[in-house]
């Protein structure tokens, strides 16, 4: 527990304070139908949730896998997305501390590399670079700012480049650019 907020692993529980979160922090249900729809069907499933100190569920991060597909093969690395944190809690580190737990967490499954498309101005103060810089795209090969990337192993990305894909679901639902 950190300055009021208790970072755990998402539990059965927890599925419809998860779909509270991330209806009232996004403006659709997009990201909530998303996460409905991938839970159960990825292996790492890397599903944390915030909690204040009334064991209210107030924030959610998810990292499921997915690949990166280059002239030479397909490699794996783990996708940081959805993250919410609810209205009423944010700008309080709930996220920050949703977004370090959930780094170590893909360090403990022996996640090498993260993706992320997110907000350019955020992700970067936890070490996450832009994707173009290490020859790594989303849909289109060139620079996009909100795909960005993390390795949690120095050179993990060293002759790795290509189409980063996610799982199907993400374009079945996704509002994602």
């Amino acid at each position: 527990m950190t300055g009021g907020v208790r970072i755990r692993a998402e539990t059965a529980a927890d599925v419809a304070a998860v779909r509270r979160v991330l209806s009232a922090a996004f403006p659709t249900e997009v990201e909530a139908d998303l996460v409905d729809a991938l839970r159960g069907t990825t292996d790492p499933w890397l599903s944390l949730v915030a909690e204040d100190d009334e064991r209210e569920v107030n924030g959610h991060i998810l990292f499921t896998p997915v690949e990166v597909h280059s002239p030479t093969g397909v490699s794996s690395a783990l996708g940081l997305g959805p993250m919410a944190v609810h209205p009423l809690h944010q700008r309080r580190g709930v996220g920050s501390a949703l977004v370090r737990a959930g780094l170590s967490a893909c360090r403990d499954v022996g996640a090498l590399v993260v993706v992320v498309l997110g907000h350019p101005a955020y992700y970067p103060r936890f070490g996450f670079r832009p994707a173009w810089d290490f020859g790594l795209y989303y849909r289109a090969p060139g620079r996009n700012p909100a795909c960005m990337v993390l390795e949690l192993e120095p050179g993990a990305l060293r002759g790795r480049s290509g189409e980063v894909r996610y799982h199907p679901a993400f374009d079945e639902r996704s509002s994602r650019p």
